[in-house]
């Protein structure tokens, strides 16, 4: 057994005889796709020349954004990431992003650039 245990909310010590850690935050939830309004474009800043394509305004927790992001990588099969609430997938792919989201009700739009 680890001897080295963390405490994932920050709290260390309280002197307050009523202090309560509430594990009830409002959790935040994903829409259901045909919800979702995401934006499929082209980018290139900052990375210097190559292609990337992005889909952005996903509302929803970051573990379904992830999920969203490897199904997406899968299809296209290029790689990819996600990050800042942004999926990032390589090379010119929005033609193929914008048919799986729409084969699977998502509404979205693509951009030029």
């Amino acid at each position: 057994m680890s001897k080295k245990k963390t405490n994932s909310s920050g709290i260390v010590f309280s002197t307050d005889p009523d202090f309560r850690i509430d594990e009830d935050l409002p959790q935040e939830i994903t829409l259901a796709p045909r919800q979702q309004k995401l934006r499929v474009k082209l980018d290139t800043r900052q990375r210097a020349g190559k292609a990337v394509t992005l889909v952005e305004g996903f509302a929803g927790t970051a573990s379904d954004l992830e999920d969203l992001g490897k199904k997406l990588k899968a299809h296209c099969g290029t790689g990819g990431s996600v990050k800042d609430g942004q999926i990032l997938v390589q090379g010119d792919q929005r033609d193929k992003v914008l048919q799986w989201l729409l084969k699977h009700d998502y509404s979205s739009s693509k951009k030029a650039g």
